[in-house]
């Protein structure tokens, strides 16, 4: 999937769009990528000098990747974080970089979500934990 295929799925638009491929296997397995090209704005000021990807837009491109996954479920429909649990980041993310999500659903309660996920930059382990939505 594109971006422009990610916008038939999801509502987030941009500057928030935050993936821009999504491929969901025989598994049932997202994988989701975003190359952080270094004037977005959640870069300005954070840090100067040292731009870095702050852990909730991490957190939030994981997330996206996660709604995809629900796309017969979210068509029409915004989904909403209701939580995130066992949040780890694992390396720092700067402009340049690549980074590639991986989630799968590992239980529901429709109208709740629950996900794992994992992400990576050139296969060095980023950030992970699991992820909770609500769909209305």
């Amino acid at each position: 999937m594109n971006k422009d295929e990610i916008k038939q799925v999801i509502p987030h638009r941009d500057p928030m769009l935050l993936v821009e491929r999504v491929e969901i296997d025989e598994n049932g397995t997202a994988t989701g990528e975003i190359t952080i090209r270094g004037d977005e704005y959640f870069l300005q000021g954070h840090f100067p000098e040292n731009p870095v990807v702050p852990g909730v837009i991490q957190c939030e491109m994981m997330a996206q990747a996660c709604c995809v996954l629900l796309q017969d479920k979210v068509k029409g429909k915004t989904p909403y974080f209701t939580g995130m649990d066992k949040i780890k980041f694992r390396r720092v993310v700067k402009p340049g970089d690549t980074f590639r999500t991986t989630a799968n659903i590992t239980r529901s309660r429709h109208p709740f979500y629950f996900a794992a996920v994992k992400a990576a930059v050139n296969g060095e382990p980023a950030a992970e934990g699991e992820l909770s939505f609500v769909i209305k």
